[in-house]
């Protein structure tokens, strides 16, 4: 078997609307085609041994088993594969269950399909169950937890910290977006000028002096203590010379951690010698130049957790420990400890697996004790000096035992600090007294305190401490999303996307748009290129000055990984027309129209869906919408949109020389197209076409008839405002027209544009595109010969894997089908092709370059009529 590829979709997808992250492998089964797993003898024995629970996958059985008894019945390897790849994940500590496998046209060649949870590890999942069956089909020894173990560790690299997570998960729940801004745990909750950002547990209204504050443990001990807030007794030092002078000032039992350390690291607790002390100092001194000098309390250790300056839960950390049975060894009672279901690899589980490290065998040398100790019965031996989760530490909740004056403590303490969020580390014998009364204090008050011990505690209840972050950053009334229009469909996607960005802006919005010629906020390009994928739409999303974003979104994009959003407001399909056939497993109309389909799938329940009435395509796609629907057509007595305006629906079509808006049975003439510059005088359908579409879109969201009617008429198409599309320079002699017309639907609006069109000559300059099929290639060059006098072939780029002269040969196949005897000219050459043409063409003529034939015709050409210009 040999991987075609592996794509990874990180939004909704041809596959799934709702399941956005999905890995789509391309396999092909080689000689496997012709082996089902029933022909294959002992497979079904040796998958059920290799992976025992695959028996809970129910597959089409719809039982626990139904999978094993489809292997035995016999499937496919694809099939097998998927259910690999799901359950090798689950085993990893990423449980997840969707899976689709489906055979291309082309014969072995398969789409496995299947969620992941982390990207990186669920790509080695598709790689690693290709292995595992290969191994399974010629009954050889495979080292599933080697795979296993590597894809916990690519989880651990890629995922989210439990804090962050929850944040997330909380987030979701919501119905707020998020995106990732880094590697790391800087998150974006929310889109344009409506998001907010964190860090782990750090947000944007987190105080960067309280940060500053609260690493320096010196500086918070002195701001507490001169609030009358209760702190042990201490000092800090930078010189072992001083350290005799710090034991005799503060007295023994000491506790020894570096100025701006976290997590516990560099910490010694319960010093009782100068020898000792000594070691803890140069330990600290690891990780800080200055070392604090406590008095060491006795008692148990809180963390009171403080957000928005509210109390929100509380929990007793114990710090990682044994206790023995009179017959194991140390080491063999944190083996038999880290075999609890609830320990795992990093943050896995609710509690970390317990490591042997230098603060281990500390404190066990100060009991006298190495890890091959059996310690008596009922003994308690701590592993570690601090609490920490993350060192195997556990937490009990004691949030509702609080005394009501230590709720007041903490809530005064995250205000005297300033911080938004805060773990406030309290030492006391308990937390049901006030601590001036029992003789408790604060040790530290920390920025960016952990959350998995509130929301995972190894005993009481769990606490949704998320939920009051969320609350803090996005309050009642607070929106996080900005609106999305969404264009797509085979021609016109730029043009409408362009016009409704335009009304937008001519009505005060600050508008971010995407197009296949680039990135723009307001007026002003960001990025040159395609820009219609999801990285794109993704850009837009994160630039905090956008209002609302029109996203162009073509094709590739979708089938590549998806959509960049997971939302929208209004989703727009201009058309679905043969174009990009034969590509990606897109061989038919119907194919290309799920593709397409899925804008519509991605709106929202109280948006719309607006679509072509003359195209049955669109029509299709209407039918499957769980949105409003609303149509747009060229003729006001096509039957749909008599059926549709019956029962009360919205449409604009285009009657009586005006753009109109049907509300029912009522017409608002919202403009004549001879007013409409980007219809040139309303002789070219497939502007008024853009006209009506984003006509719609716009009434649809709100804007007046008036508001439109302006923005419509002051749209002009130009190279600036619509670069490559319909583009005409008025040279003195003749007029060029430069349109990135690139199908046989948009050869067929020109040349419906160029009969109205008087020219003495009609010179078409034009080209193929590599990746088209052989028959739309020829079908272009067909067109091409009917509309035009003379041709220029200029095949300079586009090639897409082929070479030039198999492109130009089946354009002259084309042209000569329809003019056997017409002049042709082959220049590849962009820019001999162009001085070419402004040197020869005969006065009167029109000159039509297509399909992005020259390398920036748009700039070139103009740089040629300045200069004639004289500018």
């Amino acid at each position: 078997m040999n991987i075609l590829g592996i794509q990874v979709l990180r939004g909704p997808n041809i596959w799934s609307i709702r399941r956005k992250k999905l890995i789509q492998m391309r396999l092909d089964l080689e000689e496997m085609e012709q082996r089902p797993t029933n022909v294959i003898e002992g497979f079904g024995e040796r998958i059920a041994k290799l992976l025992p629970s695959l028996y809970t996958h129910r597959c089409s059985k719809g039982a626990p088993g139904g999978f094993l008894a489809r292997i035995e019945e016999g499937t496919w390897m694809g099939h097998v594969i998927e259910h690999i790849a799901l359950e090798i994940q689950t085993l990893a500590g990423m449980d997840t269950g969707f899976g689709r496998t489906r055979q291309t046209k082309t014969e072995g060649i398969y789409n496995v399909v299947f969620s992941y949870i982390e990207e990186k590890a669920g790509v080695f999942a598709a790689e690693s169950a290709v292995r595992i069956a290969e191994a399974l089909i010629n009954d050889q020894e495979y080292d599933l937890e080697a795979d296993i173990q590597r894809m916990r560790e690519l989880r651990e690299i890629e995922r989210f910290g439990p804090s962050t997570g929850s944040i997330i998960d909380e987030a979701i729940s919501r119905d707020i977006p998020w995106i990732r801004l880094n590697k790391g745990s800087l998150v974006q909750l929310g889109y344009g000028k409506n998001q907010v950002r964190f860090r782990a547990t750090m947000t944007e209204r987190t105080n960067s002096i309280a940060v500053d504050i609260a690493c320096n443990k010196d500086e918070t001990k002195r701001i507490l203590q001169d609030s009358a807030i209760p702190v042990a007794k201490g000092v800090t030092i930078s010189d072992v010379a001083d350290l005799p002078d710090a034991i005799k000032k503060v007295g023994y039992p000491l506790v020894f951690k570096p100025l701006d350390g976290n997590h516990g690291k560099g910490a010694s607790i319960n010093v009782l010698t100068d020898e000792a002390a000594a070691a803890a100092f140069e330990y600290a001194k690891t990780y800080s130049r200055k070392i604090i000098i406590e008095r060491f309390i006795t008692g148990y250790d809180f963390r009171v957790l403080v957000i928005d300056h509210k109390m929100v839960a509380a929990a007793l950390r114990v710090p990682a420990h044994v206790t023995g049975n009179g017959q194991g060894t140390i080491q063999e009672l944190i083996d038999k400890e880290n075999e609890d279901p609830r320990r795992g690899y990093g943050h896995e589980n609710v509690l970390t697996e317990i490591g042997v490290d230098r603060d281990t065998i500390d404190l066990l040398e100060k009991k006298g004790y190495t890890l091959a100790t059996v310690p008596p019965k009922g003994e308690i031996v701590y592993l570690k000096s601090t609490a920490n989760l993350s060192t195997g530490g556990t937490s009990i909740d004691v949030t509702d035992l609080v005394h009501p004056q230590n709720v007041f403590i903490c809530e005064r303490i995250s205000r005297v600090i300033g911080l938004d969020i805060c773990g406030i580390d309290i030492m006391a014998e308990n937390l049901t007294q006030p601590l001036p009364e029992n003789g408790g204090v604060v040790l530290e008050v920390n920025a960016a305190p952990g959350f998995r011990m509130h929301l995972a505690p190894s005993e009481g209840l769990p606490r949704n401490v998320a939920a009051p972050v969320i609350d803090m950053l996005y309050p009642p009334g607070k929106s996080a999303r900005i609106p999305i229009v969404a264009v797509t469909g085979t021609n016109g996607k730029t043009t409408t996307t362009r016009l409704i960005a335009h009304i937008l802006k001519s009505n005060g919005t600050r508008v971010g748009f995407t197009t296949s010629d680039g990135i723009y906020v307001q007026n002003t390009m960001l990025m040159k290129g395609d820009t219609t994928g999801p990285i794109s739409a993704e850009f837009i999303l994160r630039d905090p000055t956008v209002e609302f974003a029109v996203l162009e979104t073509a094709r590739g994009g979708i089938l590549r990984a998806g959509l960049g959003f997971n939302q929208c407001d209004i989703g727009v399909v201009t058309n679905i027309q043969e174009d990009h056939l034969g590509i990606s497993d897109i061989h038919t109309l119907d194919d290309l129209t799920k593709v397409k389909a899925v804008i519509i799938g991605s709106v929202k329940r109280s948006g719309w869906a607006v679509l072509n009435a003359d195209n049955k395509y669109c029509i299709k796609i209407a039918g499957n919408a769980d949105c409003n629907v609303a149509y747009f057509s060229m003729d006001e007595n096509n039957p749909v949109i008599i059926e549709h305006s019956k029962k009360g629906g919205i449409a604009a079509v285009y009657e009586n020389g005006y753009i109109t808006i049907k509300k029912g049975d009522w017409k608002i003439r919202v403009e004549k197209v001879t007013h409409i510059p980007l219809t040139f005088g309303g002789s070219v359908d497939f502007m008024i076409q853009n006209v009506l579409a984003a006509t719609l879109t716009t009434f649809l969201w709100g804007y007046k008839i008036e508001d439109i009617r302006m923005s419509l008429e002051t749209f002009i198409p130009s190279a600036a405002q619509t670069p490559g599309r319909m583009n005409i320079f008025n040279f003195k002699e003749f007029k060029v027209l430069v349109d990135f017309a690139h199908n046989a639907n948009g050869y067929n609006g020109i040349k419906t544009y160029l009969k109205s069109i008087e020219a003495t000559e009609h010179i078409g300059v034009i080209s193929a595109t590599g990746d088209r099929r052989d028959e739309d290639i020829r079908e272009t060059g067909r067109i091409s010969a009917q509309m035009f006098d003379k041709i220029i072939i200029c095949q300079e780029k586009y090639l897409r894997g082929r070479v030039p002269q198999d492109l130009i040969d089946l354009l002259l196949e084309g042209i000569a089908d329809v003019k056997p005897d017409m002049e042709v000219m082959i220049n590849n050459s962009g820019d001999d092709c162009l001085k070419y043409l402004i040197a020869t063409t005969k006065s009167g003529s029109f000159i039509t370059i297509l399909s992005g034939t020259i390398g920036d015709a748009v700039a070139k050409v103009s740089e040629y009529l300045d200069k004639e210009l004289g500018v």
